[in-house]
């Protein structure tokens, strides 16, 4: 397949020069970032795992302990009046 990607010159310059570092082609280095780009992130199912899952909760809750805590409130439930 190929791809028409527009760069602006700071970023055209920096991965011609590190396609030259690695000995290779610059549109052979572009290709290899983009495969190792698609390889490390999720395809995106919208699913998690139980244990992304618990990682994600984990990371909500840390720090939680620090925030104030909230009275009860004297009235009741707060959809006792509500109208729907």
């Amino acid at each position: 397949m190929t791809i028409q990607v527009e760069l602006s010159p700071e970023a055209e310059a920096r991965l011609a020069a590190e396609a030259v570092l690695r000995g290779v082609a610059l549109e052979s280095y572009a290709g290899r970032l983009l495969q190792q780009a698609l390889s490390t992130h999720p395809s995106g199912s919208g699913k998690l795992t139980p244990e992304q899952l618990r990682a994600m909760l984990k990371e909500i809750a840390a720090g939680s302990e620090a925030l104030p805590r909230l009275r009860k409130c004297q009235t009741g439930s707060i959809f006792s009046t509500a109208t729907f």
